[in-house]
């Protein structure tokens, strides 16, 4: 019988950029073969282009990561746009107020697009080219509104990029203890059409989303995201080192060091051989 030839999926670090701990917990896992994506906070503070050049380095004997563009609408982070409404002292809004108003139709789409550009244009100057793939920070991508200024960008200014929808590929019944993959799955219908419409490449299916809690144990949750993930099918993760500027922006910070144990262990690549699945 002939050997069944493994699925290749994409596992994709969320948030490089946003400290120095997770830009080098990140690197290593590229490094070490156990990610193949990457995702990157352009107006981070930890952000720079010599941040940039030691990611992109990591391709120079040949591609080894996918380095996409992760659009940043949230606080407590600042816009790079001078003219961006709506703001809270400066910084963009919480999560669930952007969230709200874009349910509302109450964001300024051109103030969006102003702001999207200015992100893509930070990119393409320190990596010396577009971004593979397009995705956002908190899945702002996926909110109405959002998602208008967010396509038309990426047609504008990466129309090679594929952008990242979040529909699971697990059955309903395995994601009712998952509130926000649902609510983003929900989501996710309206950016894929549009993103149909315009000519755009997806993923074919996501998985990653948990609930962050304290006590989660990582390592048994992670093989559940790949079970059904067809070829192409992307599982996103947030590995890092805990330091003093990733707990002063971002409220996930101990699970990432859970995260980045589990990817380099020896049980992370059992689980993918189990499934029949790769990252080269």
């Amino acid at each position: 019988m002939d050997a069944v030839t493994p699925r290749r999926f994409w596992l994709c670090a969320d948030d490089y950029g946003i400290a120095p701990g997770v830009n080098v917990a990140i690197r290593d896992l590229v490094a070490r073969r156990r990610l193949n994506a990457t995702s990157v906070m352009v107006l981070a503070p930890s952000f720079s282009r010599a941040e940039a050049h030691a990611l992109a380095a990591l391709n120079a004997a040949g591609p080894r990561v996918a380095i996409g563009l992760h659009l940043t609408l949230t606080g407590p982070l600042k816009p790079l746009t001078k003219d961006y409404v709506p703001l809270a002292e400066g910084a963009f809004l919480p999560v669930a107020t952007t969230l709200r108003l874009a349910l509302q139709q109450r964001l300024d789409v051109a103030a969006l697009t102003r702001e999207f550009r200015a992100q893509f244009e930070v990119f393409a100057n320190a990596f010396g080219r577009p971004p593979d793939f397009v995705d956002g920070h908190q899945h702002v991508q996926l909110f109405p509104q959002v998602r208008q200024a967010v396509l038309e960008t990426v047609t504008w200014v990466a129309p090679t990029a594929w952008v990242r929808q979040c529909g699971g590929s697990l059955p309903l019944h395995r994601r009712l203890t998952d509130p926000k993959g649902l609510l983003i799955d929900w989501l996710s219908r309206e950016f894929r059409a549009r993103a149909k419409n315009l000519g755009i490449a997806t993923n074919p299916a996501f998985a990653g989303t948990y609930t962050y809690r304290a006590n989660a144990d990582f390592a048994a949750i992670f093989p559940g995201f790949l079970d059904g993930l067809p070829e192409g099918g992307l599982v996103m993760c947030h590995p890092g080192h805990v330091d003093a500027e990733l707990e002063r922006l971002d409220p996930l910070t101990t699970l990432r060091e859970q995260e980045y144990a589990y990817f380099c262990g020896d049980a992370f690549v059992a689980a993918l051989e189990k499934r029949g699945l790769t990252l080269n």
